[in-house]
This record gives C-alpha cells, sequence and structure tokens, in this order.
C-alpha cells in the first residue's frame, strides 16, 4: 500500500511541475519585462 502512495505521490509531482512550468515561465517574462521597463526609466530621468 505504501509503494503505491509513493507512485501516486511521484506522479502528482511530476503531474505539478509540468503543469506550472509554463507560469513560471510567464512570471519570469513579466518580471525581466517589468525590471527592463524600471532600468529604462531611471536612466531617461
Amino acid at each position: 500500500m505504501r509503494a503505491i502512495a509513493d507512485v501516486l505521490r511521484m506522479i502528482g509531482g511530476t503531474l505539478a511541475a509540468i503543469v506550472t512550468l509554463p507560469f513560471r515561465l510567464l512570471a519570469r517574462l513579466f518580471s525581466g519585462a517589468s525590471r527592463g521597463a524600471r532600468r529604462s526609466r531611471r536612466r531617461t530621468v
């Protein structure tokens, strides 16, 4: 029974990583874009 639970937990963790990956990439993209916008504003001021 414990082995089955371990396998299900591992599958769940893998699925969670796959599902959250695009959202993490989008968050990184937008945070990088906002950082770049902040930097360019500082240069012009």
